[in-house]
């Protein structure tokens, strides 16, 4: 095979071609990059049947076996030339592979090979090469006109060099999907980081695709697009994706103030046009089409703005519930039709009557602590528009750990007073939940009910709605059991589950020694990992003539809790150094050392450190 340029009137498309056919093939891909740089890609070509000295005059000599549309979009760029009177168009040629003589099984070869091992680089692969282009002085245009791509296209491939390195590797392997990569680039750096952390975790769920996209806007994005007024001349934070598609509000809230307050503006424009009334459908109701008729303004004809979640302002002129509609049409005459007069307040006034009655009612809730706690406990429990509770869910993936925990003493009692506390509110006592159930009252009926409960029941409530609030895993957990002086002896016995999560054979010699004692740990040191946890499990139990060991708890699961060993990842360990710094931050005026992180010098299930002293002042604190 040799090399050569060979001027485009000596080729031809040979029928061993692929892309063979009547019809020229669509180029419009390649044509900007062929304009703009030529054809850099040699195409594969062989004689034709008839031998180049003996062909005709004017008739092609080589037969192109692959690089049909290459072929076609130089001789394009050819004619656009010749049109626009160049000189030089009629050098034209095209750099050629030129194969050996040989039968049409090898033409088809080479045809395939070259169309079918044709693959589109990867966007990664594609920044790293546009991202020099950059450097090298190209500007976004240059590159969209060179590669035949629209300007957004190369701003969205280059938008990927704002992620993080490790994600843009993720996203090259295949492991992140392009929706997930598009809503990462609405994430700050930190965002980003913190999302990497929940990937790499096991036990933790990372995000994708539209759940990211809530993970990062705290559950509620509102697109840019719905916003009635003028985004720029609100001021509002607007975060857009580096992809350049989507633009959200950064704050909800102060979305929803201009969205009304333009939506009050137009409602008196609308009035004044003519229009009957101006009906806002808050978010939790919908308009429903197939409910309403069309009305004209003369014919009493209203405007519904159907207001969504996603800060979307829906407006549909000119209607009348059905109701209306047959009343007009059956022939009323115009004294008997109901007249439809304006309401008595506009809505900018009945927000002032509003807003100065909640001032007052809120004041008046200082001298009431007994209502003002009912009140909230309510909320808590129906939830608002303004308040979003949820229950610790409690999500164990291992079947044998969620068995473990549904029999557990701590879980039963829970279990028992939380149904009591449903029956007392005239829920189901089934739900699985108090807070935020299908079946609990709503807020209002919530609130009256509970004002006629005596405290001690209130007191009640409280403990299960806290209880189900609590956070697994966090410092409070940490604070609250100091405080309380929780003995994990009265709620904890070693079952099967905790047995069978015992891998580590460190950890297994030192839970026998506290167990057991030194010297049996160290007669079995050698032993299985199996048989430590059978021998562990005798003892636990008091089976096989093993010594039981009633109210034993592992260091790690007391309060306070501490380590087996100085390897670290205990987790109620990191979290007892949070409750004790944040019990230290809380003193005023005095200087006790926070526990440094990994490092502190923690308490053994005896009450006394590593040096045999008593635990800590900040432990003292949260006990106390």
């Amino acid at each position: 095979m040799k090399l050569e340029f060979i001027a485009l009137e000596r080729l031809c498309i040979s029928k061993a071609n692929m892309r063979w056919s009547k019809k020229a093939p669509d180029i419009s891909d390649i044509l900007p990059t062929v304009r703009k740089r030529g054809v850099i890609q040699p195409v594969i070509v062989r004689l034709c049947a008839t031998a180049a000295g003996e062909a005709e005059n004017g008739a092609p000599e080589y037969e192109i076996v692959a690089g049909s549309r290459r072929f076609h979009a130089a001789r394009a760029v050819w004619q656009e030339k010749r049109t626009a009177g160049d000189a030089d168009a009629e050098c034209a040629a095209l750099p050629c592979a030129i194969l050996d003589e040989g039968d049409d099984a090898d033409a088809i070869e080479a045809s395939l090979i070259e169309n079918a091992a044709r693959r589109d680089p990867a966007e990664v692969a594609q920044w790293e090469a546009f991202t020099r282009l950059v450097k090298e002085g190209r500007s976004v245009e240059d590159i969209a006109a060179t590669f035949g791509l629209p300007d957004i296209a190369v701003r969205r491939v280059l938008a990927l060099g704002n992620l993080l390195p490790r994600i843009r590797q993720l996203y090259d392997r295949e492991e992140i999907d392009r929706a997930t990569v598009r809503h990462l680039t609405l994430a700050s750096k930190s965002q980003q980081r913190a999302w990497l952390a929940l990937f790499d975790d096991e036990d933790a769920y990372a995000p994708v695709g539209h759940q990211l996209k809530a993970w990062l806007f705290g559950g509620q994005s509102i697109p840019v697009r719905h916003a009635l007024f003028d985004q720029q001349a609100s001021g509002l934070v607007i975060i857009s994706d580096l992809f350049g598609e989507d633009a959200y509000f950064a704050d909800a809230a102060a979305f929803w103030d201009a969205q009304n307050a333009e939506l009050d503006t137009r409602r008196e424009a609308w009035l004044d046009a003519g229009w009957s009334d101006v009906v806002i459908v808050p978010v939790t109701e919908h308009f429903s089409v197939w409910e309403y008729e069309k009305a004209p303004k003369r014919k009493g004809g209203r405007v519904y703005v159907d207001l969504r979640a996603n800060g979307e302002a829906v407006i549909h002129e000119g209607y009348l519930s059905r109701k209306e509609a047959r009343q007009r049409a059956s022939g009323q005459s115009e004294a008997e039709r109901p007249k439809i007069v304006r309401p008595e307040l506009t809505s900018a006034l009945n927000i002032y009557v509003d807003l100065h009655r909640h001032a007052a009612v809120r004041a008046a809730l200082l001298d009431r602590p007994d209502t003002a706690l009912r009140l909230m406990l309510a909320h808590v429990v129906a939830g608002s528009s303004l308040w979003s509770i949820r229950p610790e869910p409690q999500t164990a993936r291992n079947e044998e750990v969620a068995h473990s925990l549904a029999a557990s003493r701590g879980e039963a009692l829970f279990s028992e007073r939380r149904r009591a506390v449903l029956a007392l509110l005239g829920a189901e006592p089934d739900e699985p939940h108090l807070v935020g159930g299908d079946d609990v009252p709503a807020l209002v009926t919530l609130f009256h009910r509970m004002l006629d409960l005596p405290d001690a029941a209130l007191m009640d409530i409280v403990g299960v709605v806290m209880g189900e609030c609590l956070a697994s895993g966090g410092a409070a957990v940490e604070a609250v059991g100091l405080v309380l002086g929780v003995d994990m002896g009265q709620w904890w016995e070693g079952d099967d589950a905790f047995l069978e999560l015992l891998r580590d054979r460190e950890l297994l010699g030192a839970l026998l020694a506290d167990v057991a004692g030194e010297g049996v740990a160290a007669a079995n040191a050698r032993e299985k990992a199996k048989t430590q946890r059978r021998i562990l499990g005798d003892h636990l139990r008091g089976e096989n003539g093993r010594q039981a060991r009633v109210g034993w708890v592992p260091r790690w699961m007391a309060f306070p809790p501490s380590a087996y060993t100085a390897r670290g990842g205990v987790g109620t360990v990191r979290a007892h150094e949070a409750a004790c710094a944040a019990a230290n931050a809380a003193q005023d005026g005095e200087d006790d050392p926070v526990p440094p992180q990994g490092g502190a010098a923690l308490p053994d299930p005896d009450g006394r450190d590593e040096t045999g002293q008593q635990i800590s002042q900040q432990e003292q604190r949260l006990a106390a």
